[in-house]
């Protein structure tokens, strides 16, 4: 019998095209893997550095907090002004009658977005200093269930849409909050592609050795 070898399990990885089932040999370096089959991407690894996920992160977070502070935007008409929020558009939709609507714009302009940034600001800082955050796996995989509800481009094209409509009955004056929500949704885009799960995992084994 030989001794001092260790097996390890092999992992599988499936398509999401083709559902042709690979076997994950190991994790290597600067790594970019296709299917063999449709040559769709399976996954990448050392696509960014820790630092750099955690700058868009802390980037993200203020864009956040100015997104929801200041004014989205603002409507003259007849002498009298309106401004409204990024919560205050989903309250408006809310007293309108639209309860179900405002609560997917709630959702998914808001909340989740919150959640992409703190969950990555809780597991990247500790990751960052070799340290493993309190249920960080948990945490992770939970935010790779709910990234695809994060649809903050979705509400950028329809508030374009129904800002260049109301030009035409209103002047329209775009607020801070605006301008900084689309550079969000620009930098939640750049966070999501060099935080893939690989690369995730990835990280937390560097952070054992």
């Amino acid at each position: 019998m030989l001794t001092g070898m260790i097996h390890r399990p092999q992992s599988m990885i499936v398509c999401h095209a083709c559902d042709l089932v690979h076997r994950c040999e190991t994790n290597q370096a600067h790594v970019r893997v296709r299917c063999v089959r449709c040559r769709a991407e399976l996954y990448r690894t050392r696509s960014a550095s820790i630092d750099a996920a955690l700058a868009l992160a802390v980037t993200a977070a203020v864009l956040f907090v100015l997104s929801n502070a200041y004014p989205l935007v603002e409507l003259q008409l007849n002498g009298s002004y309106r401004q409204t929020t990024l919560i205050g558009a989903a309250l408006g939709l809310y007293r309108q009658g639209y309860a179900p609507i405002a609560a997917l714009v709630l959702v998914t302009t808001v909340v989740i977005p919150l959640f992409q940034i703190s969950s990555l600001l809780y597991v990247l800082l500790p990751l960052r200093r070799s340290r493993r955050a309190a249920g960080q796996n948990e945490l992770f995989r939970a935010l790779t269930r709910v990234r695809p509800w994060a649809m903050s481009e979705v509400f950028m094209l329809g508030a374009l849409v129904a800002l260049v409509k109301l030009a035409a009955m209103a002047e329209v004056i775009p607020g801070i909050a605006l301008f900084s929500y689309g550079a969000l949704m620009l930098t939640l885009s750049g966070l999501t592609s060099i935080t893939p799960t690989e690369q995730f995992w990835q990280w937390v084994e560097d952070s054992r050795a």
